[in-house]
């Protein structure tokens, strides 16, 4: 059968009209919220935010890690409405929160839906992340065969190993110094002041970030995220729905999102940084630069993944803000913090803001 591709109708904008979110705390704390009143506070925000009552959405997609099946479910039901809409768990490690909204994005791109709601949320323990299935395959079994034939594998997190020893390839190649991965921390904690959201809001110097406590080789504990409870949410909507709900004025359309897994380069090249997802990101930003027609010079402000300084330095030279190697060179002009080319993590970041997987 010949389809004639010119006749297909184009993708349909879509655009957030309604955002909300909670203060990320610190887990397993004393009177600490439960993941329902969590998402309720998010998700109503978002609903005020956007001038709609929740009988308007018609579909929601929901993000979280840790927690049985249906959490979604539970989360929204008698916070939100019972309106018998589908409801679509989304569980994908760090980038679950992303993945609940290109889910949701898709839906109205498509043309199944005209509102969705994505809302991600996330309950913690304490401490840094583990196994929760012991009894059955590892899912980064083979990424972990990568850094054990480079560079080996100690008691120390997991995480900060994988990051840890990028940031030490990157070095290696590229003659990085330590400094310029505690400026990255240093930065954030100085960003984190202005955001009343954040888990942590106190700015600290230089050397008290390069000084702090070891969690594995270079890496100190201002310089890697926190595990923490919090909720997030965003409205997104049709233009249609925009238009018939009188939105344009707070409309944020969605110019490009991309997601992207594994390339061979993560496991063939032997390289720690292709490992931990550099071409991952540096696709994925081809694409979106690709779509919306912009570069890297025409954006002001960036928020990008943390979870460590040294996976920050990396996403600059993914985002093709700079050369490759050239990420210190970036940092110390000063070209990623207010002043110069661009603002990067203004919120924070994961380092200061917290990482509740679910809503980040």
């Amino acid at each position: 059968m010949h389809v004639d591709v010119s006749q297909c109708p184009l993708r349909n904008r879509v655009f957030v009209v309604g955002v909300g979110m909670t203060k990320f705390t610190k887990p397993g704390v004393e009177n600490s919220r439960d993941y329902p009143d969590l998402a309720k506070e998010a998700g109503q925000k978002a609903l005020a935010d956007a001038q709609i009552p929740y009988s308007a959405v018609e579909q929601a997609c929901i993000g979280y890690v840790y927690g049985d099946s249906t959490c979604g479910q539970r989360a929204i039901y008698h916070s939100l409405g019972l309106t018998g809409i589908p409801i679509i768990n989304v569980n994908n490690n760090c980038s679950t929160g992303s993945t609940a909204l290109f889910m949701a994005r898709q839906l109205i791109q498509g043309g199944l839906a005209d509102c969705v709601l994505a809302l991600g949320f996330e309950k913690m323990e304490k401490g840094s992340l583990g196994l929760t299935f012991s009894n059955r395959t590892n899912p980064i079994d083979k990424h972990l065969e990568v850094l054990i034939n480079k560079y080996g594998l100690s008691a120390h997190p997991v995480a900060s190993q994988m990051f840890g020893f990028a940031g030490k390839e990157h070095m290696e190649k590229y003659g990085t110094k330590l400094e310029h991965f505690a400026k990255i921390g240093w930065k954030n904690h100085k960003h984190s002041v202005n955001n009343p959201y954040s888990q942590f809001q106190k700015e600290y110097s230089l050397d008290e970030v390069m000084a702090s406590q070891k969690i594995f080789d270079f890496l100190t504990i201002l310089q890697c995220c926190p595990t923490s409870d919090g909720a997030a949410a965003a409205i997104l909507a049709s233009e249609a729905f925009v238009q018939k709900h009188g939105l344009k004025s707070k409309a944020v359309e969605i110019l490009a999102q991309e997601m992207v897994t594994d390339m061979p380069s993560s496991f063939e090249e032997q390289s720690i940084i292709k490992m931990v997802g550099f071409d991952m990101s540096k696709e994925a930003a081809r694409k979106c630069y690709e779509k919306s027609g912009l570069r890297p010079s025409d954006i002001d402000v960036i928020e990008l993944h943390d979870c460590f300084s040294t996976n920050e330095l990396l996403t600059y030279e993914a985002l093709g803000l700079c050369p490759e190697g050239q990420g210190g060179k970036l940092v110390d002009r000063g070209d990623n913090t207010y002043g110069g080319k661009w603002v990067i993590n203004p919120s924070g970041g994961l380092i200061s803001k917290g990482h509740p997987l679910g809503a980040t």
